[in-house]
């Protein structure tokens, strides 16, 4: 059966990453996923990502016990159930850290910061938070589904992650330093493109890592951005990926196709998912959802600017033209033969199946595309008989529509 060794050293590093969450010593931040975590530690934090809390929930099944707790403060159910989880395991002191690493929940933070980037939901999220610890909050309002960003836009934001300084000074107790600042965005740089190269990996055949393994793969890409860690930990990753493509070792001895996945997972369902597709000898091999922390545009010689574009020009930030044409490059770079989009209940954000994207693309790459209900983690909305009929025949129309290309 075949694994990917470096698991185990991801297991260890994210592991740690908890467990150091109960010095209380520290300065802590909580920070959206896809937000500045390098100009937190360029202070001194020690960062916490409610989304990978979140995240967490959904893939343990918790969710389900704890949106309900955020209905009662007038949380709606149709919103983000990455933050009514979050929020209902808040309420009901209920989280899976407690039965793996013996924290009580995440730790108390000393600010908080948002990028409205992804979505308007972390606003009110972590404002909710920032009021129950009586805690500084700043934020990031970058302009939203941008076509291409330009010089206006990159101004607007690098201002604002200026404008958030003071505040940091005054929560961390240290003065801003450029070169600490440089340092972090270097080694968040260098990590990232180790990323990229990771996924990249995919484009061979077969493949070595599938866009099931990436979720998993990308804890430290997310949590430990700006460190040495997830610099180290990509560097070796990736030396196995590479040396499974020279030996033609991949996931699947034989694919029978080769499928994108576009939004979000359906956390507490990876694992039959997976081996649903495994068992019918299809590769999903590559994702927008994964993709988003791949930062090109990181420059240590202008750390403001080039962090305010490449946290701007995400694929969740884009206009539908501008994510149609980086779609059209991935499936060329990965040879796709079929796309998946997963229409998340909850997030209608990351959900692109809902304005005609998917024909458009059948129309304009001549692949079959096909949308399946769910949600990152409410798992109400999602039907495993109806998706797995659905999937099955997807690969199906596949292998006839190549049958007679």
């Amino acid at each position: 059966m075949y694994k990917i060794e470096t698991t185990k050293i991801m297991k260890e590093i994210m592991s740690n990453y908890f467990l150091g969450m109960k010095d209380a010593r520290k300065k802590y931040a909580w920070c959206t996923s896809v937000g500045p975590a390098e100009l937190l530690r360029s202070f001194g934090f020690e960062v916490h990502f409610p989304e990978n809390h979140g995240a967490l929930l959904g893939a343990t099944r918790s969710s389900g016990d704890l949106i309900p707790e955020s209905a009662s403060l007038g949380y709606n159910n149709d919103i983000c159930s990455y933050l009514t989880s979050d929020i209902g395991s808040y309420l009901k002191k209920q989280t899976p850290l407690q039965e793996h690493y013996g924290l009580e929940g995440p730790p108390k933070p000393d600010i908080i910061v948002y990028n409205t980037n992804q979505c308007r939901e972390v606003q009110d999220w972590f404002t909710y938070f920032a009021r129950e610890f009586n805690c500084p909050i700043v934020g990031i309002t970058p302009p939203r589904h941008v076509d291409e960003v330009t010089d206006v836009h990159i101004n607007d934001v690098s201002n604002q992650f200026k404008a958030m300084i003071p505040a940091c000074e005054a929560a961390s107790g240290q003065k801003f330093d450029i070169d600490r600042f440089r340092e972090t965005l270097q080694l968040s740089k260098e990590a990232t493109d180790l990323w990229k190269k990771v996924l990249w990996t995919a484009t061979a055949s077969p493949s070595p890592i599938s866009f099931f393994d990436a979720t998993i793969h990308m804890g430290p890409i997310v949590v430990l951005r700006g460190t040495q860690v997830a610099k180290d930990y990509y560097t070796t990753l990736l030396k196995e990926l590479e040396s499974n493509v020279r030996n033609k070792v991949g996931f699947l001895e034989k694919e029978r196709c080769r499928i994108y996945w576009d939004g979000m997972p359906i956390w507490g369902k990876l694992r039959p998912m997976s081996e649903l597709f495994l068992q019918n000898h299809a590769a999903v091999v590559a994702s927008t959802y994964c993709n988003s922390w791949v930062f090109d545009a990181f420059d240590v010689e202008h750390p403001f600017e080039s962090s305010a574009k490449a946290y701007t020009e995400i694929f969740i930030n884009r206009s539908e033209e501008a994510k149609e044409k980086i779609l059209a490059r991935l499936v060329e770079d990965f040879r796709i033969d079929g796309m998946i989009f997963h229409d998340a209940k909850t997030c209608a954000n990351n959900s692109n199946s809902r304005f005609g994207m998917p024909q458009r693309i059948t129309e304009k790459l001549g692949i079959p595309t096909l949308v399946v209900e769910g949600d990152l983690c409410d798992l109400r909305f999602y039907s495993e008989g109806q998706t797995t009929t659905k999937i099955e025949s997807f690969i199906e129309q596949i292998e006839n529509s190549k049958v007679y290309s």
